[in-house]
């Protein structure tokens, strides 16, 4: 596109002008849906298989690692296929790739129903100043926090500490996608139930047959790893420098996407293993694009680029995010104290 043609191009599009901008993007490409799907099985399939085989520890520790990182590019091919990003036909493959995928929820600790439900309402509440926190981490103003008693202010710095994110295997995923909406809804939550039953049976099964270093190399640090990276990813996409909240009058889907989800630079490595989930913010506007169209889209379409929140994983930036605790409504803005 010539700079000329690019002049040409209207800049302030807003609302439903801007989201139809975006839907030549969420056209999904089937033969990228299946050989990314594909390929991304396949490497984790060598990798578990690796690691289970190798035992110099070192080498072992690497592997699980990048196997780690790889669990979670899966799982963005699973996000989508929620969002119905992907493999959205009603022929047998696409059957067959939600079928297995919604199997690898259950194995990553996501079940299908409260994973769907807490996270589509995210989509529709993101920077909301009440209710943006279900599915989401919370956030209160500096009022909330001054009328909060002190059990409250625990749970609330507790859930958006570093080390809940660092153990987001137990915290996070076990409990709080599986434990917790198992116990307050058997029936709803069923498949919470079957993901915890999965989780039991494949650390007894590594346990019996690896021992305790086959146990902790090929099944919980790869999954540790994979989510307490998911976890930050999460956290820094709607908790950084600048980020706005919105009162529910005030509040549109369309600002929420550009000023309240961040853009998060990647390498081309890091890219792959985090499935274009950086791209959040073009992701927010329209979460039909499939993660390998959302650089395109970002690319085409000029309100999508330049967002108000980038962020990296520097450790500068990671802790420029974490130290971010509460929001201030008068200078519009979140304080790193309480």
């Amino acid at each position: 596109m010539t700079a000329q043609a690019l002049d040409d191009l209207p800049t302030h599009r807003v609302g439903p002008e801007l989201i139809a901008r975006t839907r030549p993007f969420a056209q999904e490409q089937l033969p990228r849906s299946v050989r990314y799907a594909l390929t991304t099985l396949g490497v984790l399939a060598m990798l578990q298989a690796a690691v289970v085989l190798i035992t110099f520890w070192p080498l072992r520790l690497v592997l699980s690692v990048v196997f780690g990182l790889t669990i979670v590019r899966g799982f963005i091919i699973y996000h989508d296929i929620m969002h119905s990003a992907m493999f959205r036909g009603r022929g047998a493959l696409p059957r067959v790739f939600r079928a297995v995928f919604k199997v690898y929820g259950l194995w990553v600790m996501t079940p299908p129903t409260i994973w769907r439900e807490s996270h589509n309402y995210h989509h529709a509440h993101t920077s909301k100043l009440v209710g943006s926190s279900i599915g989401s981490y919370p956030i209160v103003t500096t009022g909330m926090w001054a009328r909060m008693k002190r059990a409250q202010r625990f749970a609330y710095r507790a859930i958006r500490h570093p080390l809940t994110i660092l153990f987001g295997y137990f915290t996070i995923f076990l409990f709080g996608m599986c434990v917790a909406p198992a116990l307050r809804h058997p029936r709803k939550y069923w498949d919470c139930w079957v993901a915890l039953a999965l989780q039991g049976a494949l650390s007894v099964l590594f346990w019996k047959l690896l021992g305790p270093s086959g146990y902790f190399f090929a099944h919980l640090l790869p999954l540790a790893v994979s989510m307490a990276s998911g976890s930050y990813l999460f956290y820094a996409q709607h908790n950084f420098p600048g980020m706005q909240l919105a009162s529910r009058e005030s509040w549109s889907y369309t600002k929420a996407a550009l000023e309240s989800s961040s853009y998060m630079k990647t390498g081309p490595l890091m890219g792959w293993f985090t499935g274009n989930i950086g791209y959040h913010h073009v992701h927010h506007m329209n979460s039909a694009i499939p993660f390998y169209r959302l650089p395109e889209a970002m690319a085409e379409v000029p309100e999508l680029q330049h967002p108000l929140g980038v962020t990296s994983l520097s450790p500068r930036e990671i802790w420029r995010c974490l130290k971010l605790s509460i929001w201030d409504p008068s200078a519009h803005e979140m304080r790193s104290s309480y």
